[in-house]
């Protein structure tokens, strides 16, 4: 479910980008999706780090 919820996310912005900077170049709207794309990538990395972290039953945390 969060994955899907990121997802959304990150599609919405690339959106606005695309709308809020008509004027923008071919490469600059693939580079932004790029450093989004990597951004949600450490942000799921992250939550998935603090979600092992505070499972009380996972082998990760003792």
């Amino acid at each position: 479910m969060l994955k899907k919820v990121n997802w959304f996310i990150w599609l919405s912005l690339v959106i606005l980008w695309n709308y809020g900077f008509p004027q923008a170049t071919p490469f600059q709207d693939v580079l932004v999706a790029v450093i989004l794309s990597i951004l949600f990538i450490i942000i799921q990395m992250l939550q998935s780090w603090y979600l092992k972290k505070s499972d009380p039953s996972s082998k990760f945390n003792k």
